[in-house]
């Protein structure tokens, strides 16, 4: 079976998605068809393993069930995601092959050649079908941002944390993350150095001391 061609202004539904080969990845946002990056590096793997890891911890025995890529999420007939991790909470939403409606968060984990995907278009498209939460990931520089919706059903950034720092879901009261865990990686020394650069504070005279003398 053929890749599926991208043609401008040509859209595909559920139905042929699904006939496509599972070799490759592919998104559908608002009927046109998105390939996905490569596969994913190392530093993303890792971190990807550390967040649902600790998401298996907190959700284990609940009624929400965490998951991860590759894993297709039918928001639409023409609109089909695939978060690096999801949680959903509904058992009705769960079949054999997909997810079937919105989960209640999705994180993307980006890179450069997928920022604006991730944060415009998807942004986006969780918003419009209710995603109550949504993290963006970036591995370096290592940071995690959390969009929760408003009472508008707009997305608002809630938090967001880097090294040090201790991250805590509005979704989810307990979900707490300690991101020195997740991002436990190598780092280059030019990396660290980045990390470390630090402004001193001006200088400044009081006007006293510059009428003197």
């Amino acid at each position: 079976m053929g890749t599926p061609a991208l043609k401008h202004n040509e859209k595909f539904a559920w139905e042929q998605y699904r006939q496509w080969p599972d070799d490759e990845r592919w998104e559908l946002i608002g009927g046109e068809a998105f390939a996905m990056t490569p596969s994913p590096g190392v530093r993303h793997q890792n971190v990807s393993g550390r967040l649902f890891s600790r998401f298996e911890r907190f959700f284990e025995g609940g009624k929400c069930r965490p998951f991860t890529a590759p894993l297709d999420v039918k928001l639409s007939n023409t609109d089909v995601v695939q978060p690096d991790l999801l949680v959903v909470c509904d058992p009705k939403q769960i079949t054999e092959t997909h997810i079937e409606g919105a989960p209640k968060l999705a994180v993307e984990i980006i890179s450069p050649s997928s920022e604006s995907h991730d944060r415009l278009k998807k942004m986006k498209l969780y918003e419009k079908f209710g995603v109550a939460e949504y993290w963006i990931v970036t591995t370096y520089p290592p940071l995690i941002e959390i969009y929760a919706l408003d009472d508008s059903g707009r997305f608002r950034l809630y938090s967001g944390g880097t090294l040090g720092d201790t991250i805590e879901s509005p979704a989810f009261s307990g979900l707490e993350i300690k991101l020195d865990d997740v991002f436990d990686i190598p780092y280059t020394e030019d990396e660290m150095r980045i990390f470390r650069v630090k402004e001193p504070p001006a200088k400044y005279e009081s006007n006293g001391a510059r009428n003197r003398g």
